[in-house]
């Protein structure tokens, strides 16, 4: 069922100025728009919502009879036709055509440019000769890797998209004819290629199939690896025969047929691949995956033209990852990985959506109030056109992708409307005349003519119109002036803007709490995702606006579903995590009156009230909004009443109003224990003190044992990841210190606490002020082995306290003024405090003096980021100096030099590197150094 809104999903409209009336036409990348009629292609570049500005044109071998522009490699293919025979060209580099009778250059595909041609190719626009045994039928290029598909009458021609590199400066793009896909039964009329994915369609069949490479296998594939099995050979072959029986009086028609998945190999097609790469080149050996084979039976119950029974507008649709991976192509865009794919075909009055990864299903079914002429597919909507009006439906494919992403969807943590969910048409928009359409970016582009009515000369019959044997239908046309055409350029709305507008709407649903508002929600939220997951089309500050709507339609969504009382209902918890909003926002946002004044609480607040109190949110409600949670709680659910009280963020309740709702309660019917528990710890928030002893008097200390264990809250809270004792625990603690322990047990043993929480439980939550010895302490205190072991443990704490986060240690340094320095215990202390102080320097010339060894583990420690230039401003001078001075220590300093030039070498530039080497120093000590300082640029 397709429902019907009124909104407004079309934008400004501006008129194409071509001089003579479009063939054919097709867009794409940034900014391109390509019309062809004669011998001559107009090229157009469009900006904005008012610019259409005219870029170049140039002249076509023929007449063209197929159009299609590959991102990807930014070029035009064509099929052209003279004197009756056709040619595949494609046109590469036009952006610098600049006037058309400029000079081109043209190349047969896989013709070798030398470089001393470099320059004539460099600043021209070429054309490449593809020749083809066979006439070429359509093509279509990979909007991802720019491979061009060739579909001829019994074969598909695939050409790879390369680069040819003629010198370090220059580079071309080139063709490779790569494979050949020998396909019999069946005529493509139209074909889609996408990332390996190939869907042909004839009149009434079609067939999506996948080629898939296995390189490590190849010594095991010949030339034609794969042929499928034809098991409705013979079954045709009859077929065959029948028609020669046709008369008059009876029409054989084949019946429809839907295969899915390998089954479609039983289609009667046969499949064989013939690899034509070149043998000096990595090929990629390929196999055929059969996906779907879907076959239509002419409607021959009523009398019909022979164009109303067949197909139209084949397309792929691929939605990818964010974060797409990068191309190691040269001068080719960036290849993306693949999310999820779509395939979608039409009749005139039905339109077929399917999802092709992984598993192939039927998404959607478009049913048309008119009869359709052609319809274009994208990741927001499906646009189809009659004869005098523009229909924009909206699609599921963002719905379908968010679910390959991300394996969380439709959880209590995520969720996303249901790929099942009914398809809307958002407007039907009157366009007179309207014969054909393509897309790209937002842009629609329209060709309208208005024709004068056409004859028929003579009615014949159905049967005959729906022969084999094509029975043309003479047209008589009135002897009128050639009507006028327009090419329009409509732009699509922003997605926020349309999403508004959705919203607005929805509005007018939002009292009556009917599913016509979870709907339009639905589809506004969807529009959101599926301009967030085209991110390549989002202009710069546009992606935030979309994040913040999509957030917003989450919250709506949690509003609607929190309102009714259905089997949905819970879904109201993943919309409003997914919305950004605190609980106490949403409970702003409820509605609490009725329209008769009285309250009720819906099934889908309290869900997810309920979870967000379990999940110890680190949000504290006003004492206001927790007396009405308690009040929700009191009417729709009274058992969850002492567990929803034990939440930390009901910190802020009255306890003389939770007292009260408390001794509402029947106990009958659940736990009088966890009841009891609750009041003993509200009577100690409120002081009373005797009431509190009456209430743990009440039941045995096991029972009470088992009722911590109902309700851990009661004794403990989580907050950013830490444990925190409840006021209760610490008044356990000075009175019954064997029910804490035994409680704390109890947990443990069932699982709901583990063993390092019963620890850090156990210790008030204290913080350490203890942190790690750094690793060069150690090397300093290991130089002397007179250490008296008495004090090492003392001088380890010691050592740890200065290390760790807890103390100032200038306001210390006093107390620490009586170590001396002349023991290595006490230098460690001062050379730990002076490196906390960032006193570096210092630090280097006490360590250089008294422990050599040090330096480097001192150096590898300290100096980093913003201190990394003392590696050579400071260190290396200071051991070239003390190198030169001679002494007991030259071996410790030459080898703290040898370490320190190796980073220095890493870390400075050949030139900045012989700054700081010393002048009178010997070449070849240095040369090693400098030879890999010159290297690593290269390296790397």
């Amino acid at each position: 069922m397709v429902q019907l809104y009124n909104l407004h999903p079309f934008g400004s409209q501006q008129v194409v100025p071509c001089k003579l009336e479009p063939e054919r036409f097709c867009g794409g990348g940034r900014d391109a728009l390509f019309v062809a009629a004669g011998c001559k292609v107009e090229a157009f570049a469009v900006a904005g919502q008012e610019l259409c500005q005219p870029r170049c044109a140039f002249s076509t071998l023929g007449r063209v009879l197929c159009l299609a522009y590959s991102e990807a490699g930014d070029y035009l293919a064509a099929i052209e036709e003279k004197n009756k025979a056709t040619f595949l060209r494609a046109y590469v580099n036009w952006r610098s055509k600049r006037t058309e009778n400029c000079r081109v250059c043209i190349r047969m595909v896989g013709h070798n440019v030398e470089a001393p041609f470099s320059d004539t190719y460099k600043d021209q626009m070429s054309i490449i000769e593809m020749p083809l045994t066979e006439a070429p039928l359509c093509i279509s290029c990979c909007p991802a890797k720019g491979d061009l598909l060739v579909g001829c009458t019994n074969k598909l021609v695939l050409f790879s998209l390369k680069c040819q590199i003629i010198n370090e400066e220059f580079s071309i793009l080139d063709f490779e004819r790569s494979l050949i896909i020998h396909i019999s039964n069946i005529i493509p009329v139209e074909i889609s290629f996408c990332v390996g994915y190939i869907a042909l369609m004839s009149d009434l069949e079609v067939l999506i199939l996948k080629l898939k490479s296995d390189p490590k296998n190849g010594e095991n594939v010949n030339h034609q690896p794969h042929k499928t099995n034809n098991p409705m050979k013979q079954t045709e072959g009859a077929s065959n025969e029948t028609l020669q029986l046709e008369s008059d009086d009876f029409v054989i028609c084949q019946k429809p047929m839907e295969l899915l998945g390998e089954k479609s190999s039983q289609s009667g097609i046969s499949v064989t691949l013939e690899s034509t790469g070149l043998a000096d080149e990595k090929i990629k050996y390929y196999h055929v995956q059969h996906l779907l084979y879907k076959r239509f039976a002419p409607d021959i119950s009523s009398y019909v033209l022979a164009d109303d029974i067949k197909l139209h507008s084949l397309q792929l649709l691929p939605i990818y990852q964010t974060g797409s991976l990068t191309s190691g192509r040269k001068n080719l865009s960036q290849e993306k990985e693949l999310l999820s794919l779509f395939c979608f075909f039409s009749l005139p009055h039905v339109g077929y959506l399917y999802m092709v990864v992984k598993s192939v299903e039927l998404m959607s079914v478009y049913q048309y109030p008119e009869k359709s002429q052609q319809a274009v597919l994208t990741p927001q909507f499906l646009h189809v056109i009659a004869s005098n009006n523009l229909q924009c439906f909206t699609v599921r494919c963002s719905a379908a992708a968010a679910r390959e992403e991300d394996p969380y969807v439709d959880t209590t943590l995520k969720a996303c409307p249901p790929v099942s969910m009914d398809v809307c048409a958002l407007r039907i928009q009157l366009f007179i005349g309207l014969k054909a359409i393509c897309h790209f970016k937002n842009h629609l582009i329209l060709l309208t003519k208005a024709d004068p009515e056409t004859i028929p000369e003579r009615r014949e019959s159905p049967k005959r119109l729906l022969s084999r044997k094509g029975t043309s239908v003479k047209l008589k046309t009135p002897p009128v002036a050639e009507a006028g055409w327009n090419l329009y350029i409509v732009d699509t709305i922003s997605p926020v803007q349309l999403y508004k507008e959705m919203v607005d709407y929805s509005n007018t649903y939002k009292t009556a709490k009917t599913q016509s508002c979870i709907h339009l929600l639905s589809e506004a939220h969807l529009l959101v995702r599926a301009a967030l997951m085209d991110a390549s089309q989002l202009e710069p500050g546009e992606k935030a606006e979309l994040l913040e709507a999509f957030k917003e339609s989450c919250g709506h969504l949690g509003d609607c579903y929190s309102r009714l009382d259905t089997q949905y209902s819970h879904l109201a918890l993943p919309y409003y995590k997914m919305s950004g909003l605190s609980m106490a926002e949403v409970l702003t946002r409820a509605d609490w009156v009725l329209e008769d004044g009285s309250q009720k609480y819906e099934r889908g607040l309290i869900f997810y009230i309920n979870h967000s109190l379990y999940e110890n949110l680190d949000e504290e409600l006003s004492e206001e909004l927790a007396a009405k949670v308690v009040e929700m709680f009191h009417v729709a659910e009274p058992k969850q009443l002492p567990h929803i009280l034990c939440s930390p963020s009901m910190k802020n309740i009255n306890p003389l109003t939770a007292m009260s709702y408390l001794r509402k309660l029947d106990t009958s019917g659940f736990s009088s224990i966890l009841v009891t528990l609750t009041k003993a710890a509200l009577a100690l928030k409120m002081g009373d003190l005797d009431m509190h002893r009456n209430e743990m008097k009440s039941h045995p200390e096991m029972k009470l044992v088992c009722g911590f264990i109902l309700e851990p809250r009661l004794l403990m809270h989580q907050r950013k990841g830490q444990i925190v004792p409840t006021e209760l625990a610490a008044h356990l603690k000075d009175t019954q210190p064997g029910l804490l322990v035994a409680a704390v047990l109890g947990l443990q043993k069932n699982n709901k606490m583990g063993i390092e929480e019963a620890d850090s439980f156990f210790k008030i939550n204290a913080c350490s002020h203890y942190g790690l010895i750094y690793p060069w302490v150690n090397v300093l205190i290991s130089s002397d082995s007179l250490v008296d072991k008495s004090y090492r443990e003392d001088l380890s704490k010691l050592q740890s306290l200065i290390c760790g986060p807890s103390f100032d240690i200038a306001s210390i340094i006093p107390f620490l003024e009586p170590l001396s320095e002349d023991t290595i215990a006490g230098l460690s202390v001062h050379v730990l405090c002076h490196t906390r102080l960032k006193e570096y320097e210092h630090c280097i010339d006490t360590l250089l003096e008294r422990c050599p060894e040090a330096i480097i583990p001192y150096a590898n420690h300290e100096l980093k980021e913003e201190n990394r230039t003392l590696w050579w401003k400071k260190l290396l001078p200071e051991l070239c100096h003390r190198i030169k001075c001679g002494g007991e220590k030259g071996q410790l300093y030459l080898s703290s030099l040898k370490e320190t030039l190796s980073v220095v070498a890493v870390e400075l530039e050949l030139r900045d590197f012989l700054n700081v080497l010393p002048e009178d120093g010997t070449a070849a000590f240095f040369l090693p150094y400098l030879l890999y300082c010159s290297r690593k640029k290269s390296l790397t």
